[in-house]
């Protein structure tokens, strides 16, 4: 069996000279750097060639299919966006109806732009006493579809950044039973269907397209990802078409044997991997749940390997005052005094992602770090609402009304005024306002900005994260006369 790493060194050893891309000729001495350069090659005999794959690369994605459950599996060199741009852009047509969960990623917002899309939202109820969104509905996804019968797909993110997961099954059989495809944000769940400590993955569960970040909790390089298919409802062509032309003519070799050797490690070593692993992660469980005013976020169904510390309820003493410790505070804490640097931080909490890659010693320093921060702290009785997301008794996530889809705010383009988010309610967004991580738009282009959302860019923005997505800081581009 053949695995592009093992070809790669032998290549590099082979004393073949290139008179070919890419420029340093794999002389690493040239520029003295500890980089790959000798690994590093174009498509030459003998190494295929992603776009038309026929040898090595065909095997393995092949491979990778099989190790995953997927009925067609493709090499993602561009990250999880390549992958899901081009399944979207490939289930619709121009001007199509999407049902779209509103706590997607960014990428799916940009492929509703790209094609023209008329988004309908499902809003995530927030998870009672948190700021965080809980899973999808299939019964308001079933709702919405029937008050929209044009919708031409569905895509949901599952897990999400916060490790909630919506029962995919559910939904896939709900967007089978109208004809259209499920497109699933996997990309936080690669780790998935490899250990019973952890759901199923999406392939399992019925997804027609499924994205996996195989660099965000397995062990590949940055920007590796997969795309995987699956029955005949998703237009798999139309989606091979976009992946050619969304992802780069020159994909990088390094980038395709790391995505290979992951898929290696889970196929022949997924016990080892995942075993001493999965005891680790549940014995640091165990610890946390014994802090007194830290606490470790579960729900229902979630991602245990997301270690998400609550916040919410911790204030620390200031001259015989409590004052509210927040999620930023607890992020600054553990990188400046105890070197732990977390994925993010949110007003109310923050998640330390963990991975088979994991040491015991690293494990250890994180939950002593955590336990050192929780005896300094108290608790606070008067809460100051630090919960942007929340409003109404049942916690439904803050709504902006769409006025128009976000494509056709590009024939707006002079007649738009930047205000400040306090002075912007009301208002219809001409571009987004997001914080990233996690990458989910606050406003979004077309959207009429309610009151909460103002007031989320505010807390956030006295909180000290920044909100991208904006030409000016502190501002947004709104409709002069919207």
């Amino acid at each position: 069996m053949a695995y592009l790493y093992d070809k790669l060194k032998e290549y590099s050893k082979s004393g073949c000279y290139g008179f070919h891309m890419p420029g340093h000729k794999r002389n690493g001495g040239l520029i003295g750097a500890e980089l790959p350069y000798s690994l590093d090659i174009t498509e030459i005999d003998g190494f295929d060639d992603l776009h038309h794959s026929h040898g090595i690369l065909k095997e393995a994605q092949e491979r990778a299919a099989q190790v995953y459950g997927a009925d067609e599996t493709h090499f993602l060199v561009n990250g999880s966006t390549s992958g899901i741009l081009s399944a979207v852009l490939g289930c619709t047509q121009p001007g199509d109806t999407i049902l779209m969960a509103r706590n997607c990623h960014k990428s799916v917002y940009n492929a509703v732009c790209l094609n023209g899309l008329r988004p309908v939202y499902i809003y995530p109820e927030i998870l009672p006493g948190t700021e965080i969104n809980g899973a999808v509905s299939a019964a308001q996804a079933e709702a919405l579809l029937d008050q929209h019968p044009d919708v031409r797909a569905m895509v949901i993110t599952s897990p999400t950044y916060d490790g909630v997961v919506s029962d995919v099954r559910a939904l896939a059989g709900l967007a089978h039973s109208r004809g259209i495809p499920l497109i699933l944000d996997e990309a936080h769940g690669a780790h998935f269907g490899f250990h019973p400590y952890f759901p199923q993955n999406g392939n399992e569960l019925g997804a027609d397209i499924v994205i996996h970040s195989l660099h965000k909790t397995l062990p590949s390089l940055t920007q590796t990802a997969l795309l995987h298919m699956n029955g005949d409802i998703a237009d798999r062509r139309s989606v091979r078409k976009y992946l050619h032309m969304l992802q780069s003519s020159s994909p990088s070799y390094i980038l395709m044997a790391s995505i290979d050797e992951c898929i290696r490690l889970l196929a022949e070593k997924k016990e080892e991997l995942f075993d001493g692993y999965t005891r680790l992660l549940d014995g640091a469980r165990s610890e946390l749940a014994c802090m007194k005013h830290l606490k470790l976020f579960e729900s229902e169904i979630y991602d245990r390997s997301k270690l998400v510390i609550d916040v919410s309820n911790a204030g620390l003493i200031d001259r015989e005052e409590i004052k509210k410790y927040t999620g930023k505070q607890l992020s600054d804490d553990l990188r400046e005094n105890y070197l732990l640097q977390m994925e993010m931080a949110a007003p109310d909490y923050v998640i330390a992602m963990t991975s088979p890659g994991d040491t015991e010693q690293g494990i250890e320093r994180l939950i002593k770090a955590l336990f050192e921060i929780d005896g300094k702290l108290a608790k606070i009785d008067n809460n100051e609402s630090l919960r942007a997301y929340q409003t109404g008794e049942k916690g439904i996530s803050c709504r902006n009304d769409q006025v128009y889809p976000p494509r056709e705010m590009d024939k707006f383009t002079n007649k738009v005024k930047s205000v400040s988010f306090m002075d912007s309610e009301g208002a219809i967004a001409a571009e987004y306002a997001y914080v990233y991580p996690p990458g989910i738009p606050l406003a979004v282009p077309g959207e009429r900005i309610s009151g909460k959302t103002v007031e989320s860019l505010t807390q956030y923005e006295r909180l000290g994260f920044n909100i991208e997505g904006t030409q000016i800081r502190g501002k947004i581009e709104v409709l002069e006369n919207g």
